[in-house]
């Protein structure tokens, strides 16, 4: 079913979503590859009828086609707006697949550096099979998942302990002066 609604332009996507939260401008990108997956499925789907000089599912491809490279300019202008705030887009919303491999080592797992770990060695709040790059001892977190227990994800308990560990104890820090800490 065609509409004649007319998409906005790219200065005005760009407006639109400078005022947005980081949360939902990935959001936003997930939202535009799922449309983009099911419009290549839906592309493969329509070709071998349009092979066979089936002019709807030509003008069908045709339209998708022109869709898609809109989509991909939003993701585009998502990731710039992203980058632009100082923050990294992730290898996930790499929508290019080719350059999504280059980031996998021979075993599929990604890679961020020269090395390879599998298993605890992996990246520790990473679902799959990442691998950090750097060599290096395993944290305890790494260590419990090696071990069999523990899901990759801390209780309250445990994430307040490891910032202390990491940013030491307020409590302790009686000589510092008082005030707003950030």
């Amino acid at each position: 079913m065609a509409t004649n609604s007319i998409p906005i332009s790219a200065e005005r996507f760009a407006l639109a979503i400078h005022d947005l939260p980081l949360s939902s401008l990935h959001a936003k990108a997930a939202e535009i590859r799922n449309s983009l997956t099911h419009l290549r499925s839906s592309n493969e789907q329509l070709q071998p009828f349009a092979n066979d000089g089936d002019t709807d599912c030509i003008d069908a491809i045709r339209e998708n086609e022109v869709v898609m490279r809109r989509m991909e300019e939003r993701i585009e202008l998502l990731r710039a707006e992203v980058e632009g705030r100082g923050m990294r887009w992730a290898e996930g919303e790499v929508e290019d697949r080719a350059e999504a491999e280059k980031m996998r080592d021979a075993e599929g797992r990604l890679v961020n550096g020269t090395e390879s770990h599998s298993g605890a060695d992996a990246m520790e709040g990473v679902e799959g099979n990442a691998v950090n790059g750097g060599a290096g001892e395993a944290t305890q977190g790494q260590e419990q998942i090696r071990q069999g227990g523990g899901s990759g994800r801390l209780t309250d308990e445990e994430l307040q302990r490891r910032l202390r560990e990491h940013l030491g104890d307020p409590d302790e820090d009686e000589d510092e002066d008082e005030g707003v800490h950030l």
